[in-house]
């Protein structure tokens, strides 16, 4: 089945967790561009990806999250985005097992779009089109638009991967909670999310990064009963603690086990994590999937 169809089946998918604080913790330096590993350290990009499978993923994101022309003019690499994207998108290809799935990641372009700044919304286009457009042939499955903050962003990125490619297409906002409630830090609530997201032709909607899993169960509550399209929660392990100079993340994988039960219960379709969290996260998450699969199970067949 496609990635679509086994949510249209009900299946629950398990998606990864980080790859930033995972490459750091596998000795990539800070400062240096991640998405620049694909090429010189591919071993250690691939072998992030293995693991994840190995810890029950059903769907791994490529390395690619900065991967645009915009961001990567920090590294002087803007004229390596499709070689960057191809081969991250490669090197999960070749170690995904038969029935999972590649997701390509976009992330924003860390520009603020017109009329509030000087990125315009064609050139936005473009350099969503080029990322997706190379994922695609690298042999992603599905594309993953996460962590946006900015609907004018988030629209115009789905757009370009559901125009210029035959992928289905994830959105994701980042939300915190504050004083007017969950907002992303442009100030988007989540029925603004959940709106914009669904009239963009996104697939399945939800939220990723955040201070943590608390605060993803609070956007669930909310989003839940505002769609009927696929959910997906990607939680980051807590707000980060800095140690020399890495950050360490607080929520083990033992302490997030009954917070992804509630997700679960809550109706979210795809889970996984975000930054801190890892392969042990995923394994623990597999087992709170199956777990929630077979208890679910039993409950129709008593009915």
């Amino acid at each position: 089945m496609s990635f679509l169809e086994k949510l249209q089946s009900g299946i629950i998918l398990l998606a990864d967790g980080a790859m930033g604080t995972e490459l750091q913790k596998r000795g990539m330096p800070t400062g240096v561009c991640p998405e620049e590993y694909n090429i010189s350290h591919p071993e250690m990009v691939q072998g992030i990806y293995h693991d994840y499978y190995k810890a029950g993923s059903d769907v791994v994101e490529t390395n690619t999250f900065g991967a645009n022309r915009s961001r990567l003019t920090m590294h002087n690499a803007e004229s390596r985005v499709a070689e960057f994207c191809r081969a991250a998108a490669q090197l999960a290809r070749a170690v995904c097992p038969s029935g999972k799935f590649v997701a390509g990641s976009i992330g924003p372009t860390g520009d603020i779009l017109e009329p509030l700044g000087p990125r315009t919304l064609p050139d936005a286009y473009d350099i969503f089109v080029e990322q997706a457009v190379a994922l695609a042939e690298g042999g992603a499955d599905v594309i993953f638009v996460e962590t946006m903050m900015a609907p004018e962003e988030v629209e115009i990125a789905v757009r370009a991967a559901k125009e210029k490619t035959r992928l289905p297409v994830v959105a994701t906002m980042t939300f915190e909670m504050g004083k007017a409630g969950l907002r992303t830090m442009w100030g988007v609530d989540v029925p603004a999310a959940v709106q914009r997201l669904t009239a963009a032709g996104a697939d399945v909607i939800g939220a990723n990064c955040g201070r943590g899993f608390d605060d993803m169960i609070a956007i669930v509550q909310e989003m839940r009963p505002l769609t009927q399209l696929p959910i997906i929660a990607q939680s980051n392990a807590g707000i980060p603690e800095w140690a020399d100079g890495v950050p360490v993340y607080k929520e083990t994988p033992a302490a997030i086990q009954p917070k992804a039960e509630i997700l679960l219960q809550l109706g979210v379709n795809i889970l996984g994590g975000c930054c801190g969290t890892g392969p042990e996260h995923i394994r623990v998450m597999r087992r709170v999937v199956d777990q929630y699969i077979l208890n679910k199970k039993f409950s129709n067949e008593e009915k």
